[in-house]
């Protein structure tokens, strides 16, 4: 099984109504049950859209951690707090809540990158920040991805 890639620029409706790309669906319904986990990204303001098996595996290894370290528990509360489940309904859309659009300012045009296990969910403004080159230092990332065989 492949994972999640690709990016597609979408549309999000009034409602929060927001189509999965056809890849995006295809994997999920080859690979996966419908049911999604919908959360706050820990680090981004994005969000992070889970198959429910994937999300079971984070969960699993969440649930290993003490929750005397102050990292678990923001993890918890800004992450696992956050999660809600929706499905891919007829039409290929699922239902971002309310509250995940105003904790990431989705809002109208919005992008989808796929990220292997799991799905981003940003605001058009937002990943152009994200990704603009000038603020990366290349000599860093390179080193740092090296060391990773990458």
């Amino acid at each position: 099984m492949s994972g999640f890639s690709g990016k597609y620029y979408y549309a999000m409706d009034e409602k929060g109504r927001l189509m999965i790309p056809a890849p995006f669906r295809d994997i999920v319904l080859t690979n996966y049950s419908p049911q999604l986990m919908v959360a706050n990204s820990a680090f981004d303001s994005c969000l992070n859209v889970y198959p429910l098996e994937e999300w079971q595996k984070l969960v699993d290894k969440v649930r290993l951690l003490p929750r005397s370290d102050k990292s678990v528990r923001y993890f918890l509360r800004k992450v696992i707090a956050s999660a809600v489940e929706t499905a891919i309904d007829k039409q290929g859309r699922i239902l971002v809540p309310s509250a995940h659009r105003q904790d990431t300012g989705l809002d109208g045009e919005v992008v989808l990158v796929g990220q292997v296990e799991m799905i981003e969910i940003w605001s058009k403004s937002a990943w152009a920040q994200e990704t603009d080159s000038s603020r990366v230092d290349r000599d860093v990332l390179e080193a740092s991805l090296s060391r990773y065989g990458i």
